[in-house]
């Protein structure tokens, strides 16, 4: 099978990475792909928001099966256009979309079916959310209303931080047209989980959990990030915790779908916070999540390729997905000073020295192929993931492989994994 892959961020390296292994796949492409794609897989040179191109694209190239990575082409209809030309893919359609697209529609849809979530106000008029935030009490969180890279959301702690950061997004409009509206909500103190599986219409398949550290800084400290690191399992998640899901947000979640009419065929993934013991709902997202899509799929033992078809053809009724026990965990290594200005176009160093051992990955996320060389090309530079028979095994070998690489102005949360064994002493 021709198999494209669109997008060219990390998990887009990791999906093809673990297609490779598929007996079913031929040839695999990815649109556009970057430096490390570009080593298994033809790189197409169309941008991810082009969607009539990519179609025709595939239509011409006969392609057998598309799989869709980022939430932007989801949002602009991809799906729903591949399908109107008869072409095989992975993702969800246009409407399904909506619940990670907009903060306003997941909220508002939370709310009605009175699924447990932060309790929040929703704004339009600058100068209502700011009336609304002199007499609020806080903690608690900003989030803009569409697609923002992780960016879009803000945990605040006082009137002048919460003022400050919604002047940035409504009037400044740091984020674009991603802050007209905003979700003003509740702060919950508690342990996030990210919940993902697969989702065909009508049976959902869940993926074992996993957590990302989000800011930017050691400590959980600085401003939210696309996610500095991962790691999977979740050691206190157990099948209790995955009943408790069930009951509680997934069964009254799908008849919700059902109501609304939104068919969701492809990855939905959960953003919970665990408080006293009850899971709330913080957001939805509509694909795999960068970087937990890294640590799951290196886990992953079943094929993923008949998988991911039957889910797009609602037939996951009987599946099973097999996968190794022991712990993954993902370094995010970026360009200095990212989230914020960075500079780009750097040589990067010592990938020849990262082990060729197959509990190690290193997967490119902004990364370029000019004249042999591999150059950064954003924020998010590479991923680097191993696996161990224990955590601190498996944070060992990953930071024992990001320490053989390197780029001026390089960095990397020294921490990652420090929650699933805090005794671990890092090499800074």
């Amino acid at each position: 099978m021709k198999i494209l892959v669109i997008g060219n961020g990390g998990r887009e390296h990791a999906l093809l990475w673990k297609l490779q292994q598929s007996p079913l796949v031929t040839q695999l492409f990815c649109a556009p792909g970057n430096g490390g794609t570009a080593e298994i897989a033809q790189n197409v040179d169309i941008p991810i928001h082009e969607i009539e191109k990519l179609k025709l694209w595939a239509l011409d190239q006969k392609i057998d099966f598309t799989v869709v990575g980022p939430e932007i082409p989801l949002s602009l209809g991809i799906v729903d256009a591949f399908q109107k030309s008869k072409l095989s893919i992975f993702g969800v359609n246009q409407k399904a979309a909506q619940l990670e697209s907009s903060k306003v529609f997941s909220k508002r849809l939370l709310q009605k079916y009175d699924l447990p979530t932060a309790q929040a106000q929703i704004f339009d008029s600058y100068s209502k959310a700011s009336s609304y935030i002199s007499q609020a009490a806080f903690p608690l969180v900003i989030k803009a209303d569409g697609l923002a890279g992780g960016k879009g959301v803000r945990v605040c702690k006082n009137k002048v931080e919460a003022k400050k950061a919604l002047k940035e997004i409504m009037e400044e409009k740091l984020l674009g047209d991603s802050g007209a509206s905003v979700v003003i909500e509740e702060f919950l103190e508690g342990e996030e989980v990210s919940y993902l599986g697969l989702l065909d219409g009508k049976i959902f398949l869940p993926f074992p959990a996993s957590q990302d550290h989000k800011r930017a800084l050691d400590g959980d400290l600085g401003l939210n990030t696309g996610g500095m690191g991962a790691y999977s399992p979740v050691p206190w998640f157990d099948e209790v915790w995955q009943k408790k899901i069930q009951k509680i947000i997934m069964k009254p979640l799908l008849k919700a779908f059902k109501s609304e009419g939104i068919s969701f065929r492809g990855i939905l993934y959960i953003g919970l916070l665990i408080s006293q013991g009850k899971p709330y709902v913080l957001e939805f997202n509509v694909r795999f999540g960068d970087p937990e899509a890294q640590v799951l799929l290196f886990r992953l033992k079943s094929d993923l390729l008949p998988v991911l078809q039957a889910t797009a053809q609602s037939k996951l009724k009987g599946i099973q997905l097999e996968w190794d026990l022991r712990p993954s965990v993902c370094v995010v290594m970026v360009s200095g000073g990212y989230p914020q200005s960075y500079q780009t176009g750097y040589e990067i160093q010592g990938l020849e020295k990262v082990p060729q051992d197959p509990d190690v990955a290193l997967f490119h996320a902004a990364t370029v192929l000019r004249e042999n060389k591999v150059l950064t090309q954003g924020g998010r530079v590479l991923n680097v993931v191993a696996k161990g028979k224990d955590f601190e095994e498996a944070v060992q070998k990953a930071y024992a492989c990001v320490h053989h690489v390197q780029w001026p102005y390089v960095f990397f949360r020294k921490d990652i994994g420090a929650r699933v064994c805090p005794s671990l002493k890092l090499r800074s």
